[in-house]
């Protein structure tokens, strides 16, 4: 069994600053690429960021510069860094996480439970 908690999301004004965390927890035998996808009201959910097992990162095209995505290997935690916040980054973030549980020898694609982030003009 694996868990993702994630915390972290709030309002704040344009401009402003939040930090989101996603802690994998449970049967984990190795953890692969981490990563951040959005939900805006009446949209698709879209990509974010993703960080690698070896630290390299990618961004959407309306983030990067603005967003940091980060990775803790020794607490099985992803983090994303928002700055400069603006009323299109508002959404539901989802941490999404690629796992191999021990004893699987398959690796899954698990979702944490989203956090709502508002950003207020």
């Amino acid at each position: 069994q694996v868990q993702l908690v994630e915390s972290g999301g709030g309002l704040v004004q344009a401009g402003g600053s939040l930090r989101l965390s996603c802690a994998a927890s449970g049967s984990i035998f190795s953890i692969k690429t981490m990563g951040w996808y959005r939900q805006a009201p009446g949209k698709q959910r879209e990509l974010v960021a993703t960080v690698t097992s070896g630290g390299t990162a990618n961004y959407a095209d309306s983030v990067r510069g603005r967003f940091t995505i980060s990775r803790d290997n020794a607490k099985n935690t992803v983090y994303l860094q928002m700055d400069t916040l603006k009323p299109e980054d508002t959404a539901v973030y989802y941490c999404n996480v690629r796992i191999e549980p021990y004893l699987m020898m398959k690796e899954y694609n698990y979702w944490g439970q989203g956090t709502q982030v508002t950003v207020s003009s």
